[in-house]
């Protein structure tokens, strides 16, 4: 995965982390936890805050 792929990302997170409420995140631990996820090969310094947020925005819609 890279930091474009937004939604195989949005839908990892929500497997790895049932019990987080994404609209509460703050975007430096989401920024570490989809580093973290496996299968994610990306360069760290390539995401920003609009990728974040479209990353927390997809998760949310996954979570509900």
């Amino acid at each position: 995965m890279k930091w474009t792929d937004i939604y195989p990302i949005a839908m990892a997170l929500t497997d790895t982390h049932p019990d987080v409420d994404p609209r509460y995140v703050r975007f430096t631990d989401l920024h570490q936890w989809v580093m973290a996820l496996d299968g994610f090969q990306d360069d760290p310094n390539h995401s920003n805050e609009k990728i974040l947020e479209a990353i927390q925005a997809a998760w949310i819609e996954e979570a509900e």
